[in-house]
């Protein structure tokens, strides 16, 4: 396989941000991600950059006019004025997107590094672009949802279709990515393929497991039918299973659709132990899904999303980043400022359930599967666009981000084509005024 380059965007900001004690989201886990790849020396290998703030301006490309200004206006000290907007866009502390201190902020962070990974691609600067921070899939058009406020996702991808005929969007996390599958619902220019658990909680209350769409009959409208592909699953889904029915459907896509460029949104709740989760993953497995992907060797856009048991998220996306990078890294976690978390074993891997009931019988996943290709194949050939102007850049900085000078402790040691190599993993003290973390493993 021809090596490929890969960029990845960290703002050191972005595990700064808390949305409240007891929430399962907590941003600190990009912090804990972020040491663990740094302490085993894969930035060394990453063309490392800080991203743009996305500007309220970028986000109105999806959202709302609206929506987008209140929550740029809204702090949790000024939520009075904004109570009829806060059930509007249902925001607020009887929902699961609270307001809290910075959360615009953190929106910006999180969208400007989707788009500008996106940039590159389509400009021909990188090959694969990581950004673990992004993968916000739950927001909608002018509403919050499921701790996502602004769709970075969506608006990346948009970015995409200035340069690509069509986009094929792939999702692993347990959730599924509904707010991604309603934003090109009526579209062939993307296609949405979601593996996600469906059906009713087991914890006796019978509802719906949240969000609560993307049954197996869901596949898109008017011109985009067909371009949705979903597929439910139940509780414990395992690594063998899950590639039983991904690496066919994954596959299939491919030869009918032929994506020019692809977006993998590597949510880690899907992985076994999640506090929210119902899957049984291991990181291989779900590190096995990565590597699949990025053997079909297109511009690549990878996303994190969720995952709540944050010392598994860590470990997750730093193995997954060392997949991408085609560089092993080694079972003992290496000394880093986070270290504690990891105990008592301080291993990368985890170990599935061995009393976890795999719910999915094979006949069922295999019928489901064959109903999924059939699909595929009935559609008539990939989409063609006609030939059209490029719109511009939204931020011609995101063709080349700024280089981050603090990613490190001490100053770059090397400065190549606008791209700054990391000398130490020494880094990061909490920015001056930060709140303190929530430490909740």
């Amino acid at each position: 396989m021809v090596k490929q380059r890969v960029s990845y965007f960290y703002d050191t900001d972005v595990g700064h941000f808390y949305y409240g004690p007891g929430h399962p989201m907590k941003p600190h886990r990009l912090k804990l991600a972020h040491h663990l790849i740094l302490s085993t020396g894969l930035y060394r290998k990453l063309d490392v950059y800080r991203p743009h703030l996305a500007s309220p301006a970028e986000m109105t490309r999806f959202h709302n006019d609206d929506y987008v200004q209140f929550l740029s206006r809204v702090t949790p000290e000024t939520v009075r004025p904004f109570l009829q907007q806060m059930t509007q866009f249902n925001v607020g502390e009887c929902t699961d997107c609270p307001v809290y201190d910075g959360l615009f902020e953190f929106q910006q962070i999180a969208s400007g590094a989707s788009i500008d990974g996106a940039v590159k691609l389509n400009h021909g600067a990188t090959d694969i672009a990581i950004n673990w921070s992004g993968g916000l899939h739950h927001a909608k058009k002018s509403e919050a949802s499921g701790f996502c406020y602004i769709n970075d996702i969506v608006l990346a991808i948009l970015e995409l279709l200035k340069y690509h005929a069509r986009v094929l969007y792939i999702d692993i996390d347990i959730h599924h990515g509904d707010g991604v599958e309603e934003a090109f619902y009526t579209t062939d220019r993307v296609m949405t393929c979601s593996f996600h658990k469906h059906g009713v909680t087991d914890d006796g209350r019978r509802a719906a497991y949240f969000p609560g769409t993307g049954a197996g009959d869901d596949v898109g409208h008017g011109a985009g039918k067909g371009y949705a592909v979903n597929f439910p699953l139940k509780d414990g889904m395992d690594d063998a299973s899950y590639e039983r029915v991904f690496k066919p459907v994954v596959s299939k896509i491919m030869e009918v659709y032929r994506p020019e460029a692809v977006v993998l949104r590597c949510g880690a709740g899907s992985l076994a132990g999640d506090r929210l989760g119902r899957f049984n993953l291991s990181i291989k497995g779900h590190g096995e899904l990565v590597k699949f992907v990025r053997g079909f060797d297109l511009p690549t856009l990878v996303l994190g999303g969720g995952g709540y048991t944050i010392r598994n998220v860590a470990r997750c996306w730093a193995y997954e980043t060392s997949v991408i990078l085609d560089t092993p890294i080694g079972e003992d976690i290496p000394y880093n400022d986070y270290f504690e978390y990891y105990s008592p074993d301080f291993k990368l891997h985890l170990t599935p359930s061995p009393t976890m009931e795999n719910m999915n019988d094979a006949r069922e996943l295999d019928q489901l599967k064959r109903q999924v290709l059939e699909n595929l194949s009935a559609l008539k050939g990939a989409p063609s666009l006609q030939i059209h102007d490029v719109p511009p850049d939204w931020n011609s900085r995101a063709v080349a981000p700024e280089p981050d000078p603090e990613a490190s402790g001490a100053a770059a040691a090397e400065a190549e084509d606008g791209v700054i190599k990391r000398e130490h993993p020494a880094e990061f003290t909490p920015a001056e005024g930060a709140s303190p973390m929530d430490t909740t493993r």
